[in-house]
């Protein structure tokens, strides 16, 4: 079945709606940008090297309990974040679609599909059947007679739904103007600096190309030494063209009427230094810094480009589908979704030896899982986890010091007598 077939089968009965007002007065109607920025190979780069990172995440639902402690519920919710979240796409393909439709339109919604089902307590919850990321050209803001917001949306292919607001996850882009939808004031991407930058980056690689042809199109000049006309140069000038053609040895055959003058090869072309600028105005605009633009970057690099970059993202997405996916009685007693970043082989060998060393001594991972940080595979009996003596819980320590303050007080003693 579908995505369509899904929300006319869930979203079909009519109700009457007025257009959702705005403190602002402007209109909640909003359209999908064009796809202008797109166009740049520097912009698909930029998009595509922060999707690729945000699809290596792992989201799993977990619940914490009053002690701090976390588990991994058995539930559809973690069935879908493991095997896929729709019949089309991995949890990979996932995140990635959404980074891609977040970074185009400024704004990425992803509708859940469930299934409602009550208990013998007659308690009342979602069975999660599917995740999915849309891409309307078209989004209104609506409310139904008793003040609820909705979402109506319109597709290309011609289908509209209205769906409760509540029931959509909405990830925003530079959410700051406007009050629902990220990006300017008009709710769609502001992207009017950038093109500038795009459109001069265009203009000079257009002028490289016409310049590089033209420099290698002109080989040479001819001076006719006779007075001849227009049709007697353009013969001329072929005849020159298929001695070039003919000759084996590289070496030309005229006559007096002909002297030929090479042009040297050099076609001029723009700095690196302006280049470099115009290039490095885009990567600005998405915080991809140069090292991480050509995937030659060192530890300290990447953190900092994670923690600037890649970790509000994260934390949007954990806040924007734990809203969504539970109740306020769920969020209550500590059900959320957390998208852990579990492969760490971005790291050196040294810092993954550091990494090991810590947390290995405080008993944080199993045998198998310093394995697969190193990139070995599991072996049997690796489930085990070790931890290192040095260290004591601190509740511990006044009892653990006094005991042996006692044992050294009746060694002296016995030694005495």
């Amino acid at each position: 079945m579908s995505i369509i077939d899904r929300l006319k089968g869930l979203y079909s009965n009519v109700k009457e709606y007025t257009r959702a007002k705005l403190f602002s007065g402007y209109a909640a109607i909003f359209s999908t940008f064009g796809n202008d920025v797109s166009k740049s190979d520097v912009v698909q780069n930029c998009i595509d090297i922060i999707a690729t990172e945000i699809s290596k995440l792992q989201p799993r639902h977990i619940r914490t309990d009053n002690n701090d402690m976390q588990t991994i519920p058995k539930g559809s919710l973690n069935r879908l974040f493991k095997f896929g979240p729709n019949e089309t796409m991995t949890t990979s393909d996932f995140l990635e679609k959404i980074i891609w439709l977040l970074f185009l339109n400024y704004n990425a919604f992803i509708l859940p599909t469930y299934e409602l089902y009550t208990d013998s307590n007659g308690n009342e919850s979602r069975n999660y059947t599917g995740l999915y990321p849309l891409n309307p050209t078209q989004v209104d803001f609506l409310q139904d007679g008793l003040g609820s917001l909705h979402i109506k949306m319109y597709f290309s292919s011609g289908n509209t739904f209205t769906i409760p607001y509540s029931d959509v996850i909405h990830i925003r882009k530079k959410y700051s103007l406007n009050e629902l939808m990220g990006g300017g004031m008009d709710g769609r991407p502001d992207n009017a600096a950038l093109l500038k930058v795009l459109s001069i980056n265009d203009t000079v690689l257009q002028g490289l190309d016409k310049g590089v042809k033209a420099g290698l199109s002109l080989r040479g000049i001819i001076k006719i030494n006779t007075v001849t006309d227009d049709a007697g140069q353009a013969a001329e000038r072929k005849r020159l063209e298929q001695s070039i053609k003919d000759s084996e040895s590289g070496i030309v055959a005229l006559d007096m009427k002909g002297e030929y003058t090479p042009l040297p090869l050099d076609p001029k072309l723009v700095d690196k230094e302006t280049l470099d600028f115009l290039q490095n105005k885009t990567l600005n605009w998405y915080g991809v810094s140069q090292a991480i633009y050509s995937r030659d970057y060192s530890d300290e690099q990447y953190q900092a480009w994670y923690e600037s970059i890649l970790e509000p993202i994260v934390i949007s997405l954990h806040q924007g589908f734990s809203k969504t996916l539970f109740t306020s009685r769920e969020l209550d007693v500590g059900n959320e979704v957390a998208f852990f970043q579990k492969d760490m082989m971005y790291l050196s060998t040294k810092a993954k030896l550091d990494l090991l060393k810590i947390t290995g001594e405080q008993g944080l991972l199993s045998d198998n899982q310093k394995l697969k940080l190193l990139g070995y595979p599991p072996v049997p009996g690796g489930e085990r986890i070790t931890q290192s003596l040095n260290y004591i819980d601190k509740a511990l320590i006044n009892a653990y010091q006094m005991g042996n303050k006692d044992k050294t007080k009746g060694g002296t003693s016995n030694e005495q007598e």
